[in-house]
């Protein structure tokens, strides 16, 4: 495949350079799974929003440039290889927002999108819960019709970026006495809502990313109900085809992680065996490929077709791609790898928090058990156990 640019997209790359060598941090910011990160990367995001880089492929009036998916995939290209901080607000820019854009009200996009650009307002995602992570037909959280108000009722847990966010967008059970996908609408409620409660749960690092999230009769408007009451799950299986499929990992986040991973292999290439270097090309290659097929596949959108299954595929790579890359550069770095401070550390640490971060690939955005029974049916036509 031929990866060829226009004149404009070329001259788009260089603006998108410029700015990024003036305005990026010159060295990382704090976890955004710590209070203090948290904050210093909402200022990055008000800082991209300034200029209109937060969201490239957004329509202007809600904060972006009105530019195309090739675009959104070149601004990637360039942001991950000025190793510019990570969004903190990527539950809301890539994963809600699109739904709002094919669900909303006028009302809410005017509502929610702009603030959302800007960093005044980071998103959570509240969709699991005990009992109902993977499997999301299993929701039990409820939600009672009062007048003009929802009165929510249950539990969510690995609630990402919930600890310090602001408002979180759920899956709960509207219809009394549905079952499994019927019945289930989508809300979008403000984390400082009386009767919420949030409990920090740990990473394998120790910063608290994820949030348990009770509810004890939260009273939320109705306004807030996103897409058809009662039709939710249409609603959050498009949110999951943007989390797996497309925009919530670019490959240029993996193909940065394999260039610094080539570095790391070079500096200590002496003292490896040849089958090291086979796995360190593998990993190159993977994350080429995962490009190559990204491309191809914004090239189809931009003609018009849907995403469908190719995000369980997508999902299914991009996760198996980053864990072995981030295992490769374990193997590199022989016990130093287990350092995450020290004047032995290889790059502070990066490469081990990296990698225990690849280990929850699999896991998030559906498990890699469920996405290949997807595929399995929908794709092969398999029959259902």
């Amino acid at each position: 495949m031929d990866i060829g640019y226009t004149s404009a997209q070329k001259q788009f790359r260089a603006e998108v350079q410029e700015w990024l060598g003036a305005h990026a941090p010159k060295t990382r910011l704090p976890s955004f799974d710590t209070a203090e990160g948290f904050e210093l990367h909402r200022e990055w995001e008000r800082t991209l929003a300034k200029d209109k880089w937060g969201n490239v492929n957004w329509p202007v009036e809600y904060g972006g440039r009105g530019l195309d998916l090739i675009s959104w995939l070149i601004f990637e290209e360039e942001y991950y290889r000025a190793d510019a901080p990570l969004r903190v607000s990527q539950n809301g820019i890539f994963l809600l927002a699109p739904t709002i854009m094919e669900y909303g009200t006028e009302a809410q996009k005017a509502r929610f999108l702009p603030p959302m650009a800007s960093g005044d307002e980071i998103w959570a995602q509240a969709w699991s819960e005990p009992g109902a992570g993977s499997d999301m037909a299993a929701i039990r959280t409820k939600a009672v019709r009062d007048g003009d108000h929802y009165i929510v009722t249950g539990q969510k847990t690995w609630s990402s970026r919930a600890v310090f966010a602001d408002w979180c967008f759920a899956l709960v059970r509207t219809e009394e006495g549905s079952e499994r996908h019927r019945g289930l609408s989508k809300l979008l409620i403000p984390l400082d809502s009386e009767g919420l409660t949030r409990r920090p749960i740990a990473q394998l690092d120790g910063d608290p990313g994820f949030a348990e999230l009770f509810f004890d009769e939260v009273r939320v408007p109705a306004e807030n109900l996103l897409g058809p009451e009662h039709g939710g799950w249409g609603v959050a299986m498009a949110t999951a085809g943007f989390e797996r499929g497309l925009l919530l990992r670019s490959p240029a986040r993996f193909q940065a992680a394999a260039a610094r991973l080539v570095k790391l292999y070079k500096q200590h290439k002496d003292r490896l065996s040849s089958g090291v270097g086979e796995q360190v090309i593998l990993a190159w290659m993977n994350t080429e490929r995962f490009c190559a097929a990204t491309y191809k596949l914004v090239s189809r959108v931009k003609a018009g077709a849907s995403i469908s299954s190719e995000s369980s595929a997508n999902k299914l790579f991009w996760s198996e791609m980053d864990r072995h890359l981030h295992r490769t550069a374990m193997t590199i770095m022989g016990a130093q790898a287990e350092l995450e401070e020290g004047l032995d550390t290889i790059q502070n640490g990066r490469w081990l928090d990296g990698y225990m971060f690849s280990l929850a690939g699999p896991i998030y955005a559906g498990t890699n058990e469920i996405q290949r029974n997807i595929l399995a049916e929908r794709v092969l036509g398999l029959p259902r156990k």
